[in-house]
């Protein structure tokens, strides 16, 4: 693996990270009908970080396949938290930036996933 896809990988990590702990500060008073919501947000801006890791430890189409999944938890994430803002049960400001957060992290994943 290059040392700029592995920088990648990485950064992708690290920044999956950062917005995945948002996602956590932003959901303690979602009202009790939208819990649902809240816990599918919860298990989709985990699982980014974590199948970046494990990606990122394995080799081939594996590492691959954990870089996908992570990709499409992060749409998912972009769903509920959209979901959760549409219903006015999150701060706007702050769902905004953990929306940025996951929008780089499905173009870093992108990368890792389609090289050039």
């Amino acid at each position: 693996m290059s040392n700029a896809l592995h920088n990648t990988g990485l950064n992708a990590y690290h920044t999956a990270l950062e917005a995945a702990g948002l996602v956590l500060s932003l959901v303690g008073r979602v009202p009790a009908p939208l819990k649902s919501l809240v816990d599918q947000l919860i298990r989709a801006a985990s699982s980014v970080p974590a199948n970046l890791n494990e990606g990122h430890g394995r080799s081939g189409r594996d590492r691959v396949h954990h870089w996908r999944i992570a990709y499409g938890s992060a749409k998912e994430v972009d769903t509920f938290l959209r979901l959760l803002l549409s219903a006015n049960a999150i701060d706007e400001q702050r769902a905004n930036v953990a929306l940025d957060l996951f929008d780089e992290v499905r173009a870093m994943t992108w990368r890792l996933i389609h090289p050039k």
